[in-house]
């Protein structure tokens, strides 16, 4: 392309862009601290059914206590009843969703009471606050029959992380990617903060639904625009080292959830934590690349000037020999032009484009599903490693620390023994450390956290890479469709993924058995896909179609520079 000249000039990775690099992924670390919050925030602490009032003695097994707060931490549902006496001689059994009185009673017991006046609880629980002081559940009494409303919080808010790419993603290329960054940055901070001062369950659903999708588009937004920010020597490392800092917020939620054990104060510490950005991204340019394809010549060549400048270069380069040749015969008098010129209309292709034969309809169910268990291994693995045993918060920290020497691996891997023999090997053991964790006997804890790890680390691995190699298996004509589609599998998995992981709760290895197995068999249909590394960008169907069937040229440098650059327009389809 033309425009990658500007990096040959002033630098693939230079001062300028650096700054502007990771200014802008840090605001990332705010998508990832939003995405993971509610693991925390609607946490379920033990509990029970609120007996009458002037309690005196409580008796659960062998263990008796003066309240109901005092036996909580170690009651357990199920395994007996748990009975307290009144002031007024009166017995009752009490177990997390009912309550029963015993009619004339025996002698204080706690052996089972058959005659007995049983009734559900009307809004009066008791919670064991020793671990949890104050999540949305203790406060809105988000159990039992509401229980379904707690854990509906986690797919409302992955819907709206849906429907802001989507909103987000379209606006960007209309009226600019910082206007779009500095909009969706500020309603972070004050949708966050008012989150955490809703004073019901439904206002709060409907702040964090609107947080999820300027979240969305935020994430959405900064893959474009770091990525035409970077030239084509780096542009596979820095767009895949955004979503560390992602991974970065993960860790921010484990830590701030330790530390904070009131949802209210929680979520306003992590809504404000990323507020310094809101400082400087009103200084942030706008791209080269998004300027000159709005007719905005002026301003291209003054930011050229001003990233050379920064540089330490000089700037030969002008925006004139940047041109096509049929716009250059306008010469000069195009930078002087003021007025921004609409986006040009583009040919709009079906979604069938992608089933066009049966090879290419093969690939495209594939790649789709590569999509789909990338996501939704990705958040059952995030969500779920709290359920897991040992410590929840340090389970958590790890799942958003072991991404980074994920990423790392996955950059090289997938330069050099290709992007197929990267992939599939990673979804391949993702499977099986999800069957191992299943195996793992109940009482080795560290072992099945380990082996959660693992897994978490190869289905980044994989969902990091699909982005690029979606991008190369498929031509010039439908690449932003099969990226565009692909993007939508994988929101489809994010939506699924809470419900998924609630499954735990019929057996608590049944979100690992699903991923395992999907994880597994997609690992061996990857295999089938065509190799990409060292193949330039297919222009037309038939090339594209002509992929695997010759032997890849290893010396043609081209190719795997073009094949980079395919990443330079899609990559704004990013994970959400």
């Amino acid at each position: 392309m033309t425009l990658e000249r500007i990096f040959d000039e002033i630098g693939h990775f230079k001062r300028f862009q650096a700054c502007l690099y990771f200014a802008a992924a840090f605001q990332v670390i705010a998508c990832g601290i939003h995405y993971l919050a509610s693991v925390f925030l609607a946490q379920t602490p033990n509990f029970v059914c609120g007996g009458p009032g002037n309690i005196t003695e409580v008796l659960y097994g062998n263990l008796t206590a003066s309240s109901l707060e005092d036996i909580l931490p170690i009651f357990k549902a199920g395994t007996g009843p748990l009975v307290v006496t009144t002031g007024g001689g009166e017995h009752w059994q009490l177990s997390r969703c009912h309550s029963a009185t015993r009619i004339n009673p025996q002698p204080f017991t706690d052996t089972l009471y058959t005659n007995k006046t049983v009734k559900a609880c009307e809004g009066t629980f008791v919670y064991d606050l020793t671990e949890v002081h104050q999540s949305i559940v203790t406060d809105w009494d988000l159990v039992c029959e509401k229980e379904w409303l707690a854990k509906l919080c986690q797919p409302t808010f992955m819907l709206g992380v849906l429907i802001g790419a989507l909103v987000f993603g379209d606006l960007a290329d209309r009226i600019g990617r910082v206007k779009i960054m500095m909009f969706t940055s500020l309603c972070q901070f004050v949708l966050g903060v008012s989150v955490a001062l809703s004073g019901n369950y439904y206002i709060f659903v409907v702040l964090r639904f609107l947080l999820a999708m300027v979240s969305s588009g935020y994430f959405v937004v900064v893959f474009v625009y770091v990525t035409e920010f970077a030239g084509i020597k780096v542009r596979t490392w820095t767009s895949i080292h955004v979503q560390a800092f992602f991974a970065v917020g993960i860790m921010v939620v484990a830590l701030t959830g330790y530390l904070v054990r009131v949802w209210w104060i929680y979520q306003i510490i992590l809504s404000t934590c990323t507020s310094p950005f809101l400082l400087f991204c009103w200084k942030f340019p706008e791209t080269p690349f998004y300027l000159m394809a709005r007719g905005r010549y002026k301003d291209a060549q003054a930011l050229l000037d001003r990233m050379a400048s920064f540089n330490g270069l000089k700037c030969r380069l002008k925006v004139e020999d940047l041109l096509e040749p049929e716009e250059r015969e306008n010469g000069t008098a195009l930078l002087g032009q003021e007025e921004e010129r609409p986006a040009p209309s583009e040919k709009k292709l079906s979604i069938l484009s992608l089933f066009g034969s049966w090879r290419m309809a093969g690939r495209t169910c594939t790649v789709w599903s590569i999509w789909f268990i990338g996501s939704l291994g990705y958040y059952v693995f995030s969500l779920g490693s709290v359920n897991l045993g040992g410590n929840q918060y340090m389970n958590l920290f790890l799942a958003g620390a072991v991404e980074i020497p994920s990423y790392l691996v996955g950059c090289f891997a997938m330069d050099r023994i290709g992007r197929k023999k990267t992939c599939a090997p990673a979804l391949l053991l993702a499977g099986v450390a999800c069957m191992l964790i299943i195996v793992v006997p109940a009482d080795i804890d560290a072992l099945a956290i380990a082996l959660c790890m693992i897994g978490k680390f190869a289905i980044a691995l994989a969902f990091a890479l699909i982005y690029l190699y979606t991008c190369e298996l498929y031509p010039t004509i439908i690449r932003s469709l099969a990226v565009g589609s692909g993007s939508m599998i994988c929101r489809v998995g994010s939506v699924v993924a809470p419900f998924c992981v609630d499954l735990a709760d019929y057996w608590i290895y049944l979100p690992q058995l699903i991923v395992g197995i999907l994880a597994f068999i997609i690992g061996v249909l990857t295999l089938l896909l065509p190799e990409t590394l060292g193949r330039p960008l297919t222009t037309t169907l038939e090339e594209a179609e002509a992929l695997g069937r010759e032997p890849i040229k290893t010396n043609s440098t081209l190719g795997h520079n073009d094949a980079e650059d395919g990443l330079e327009m899609n990559q704004h389809e990013a994970k959400a």
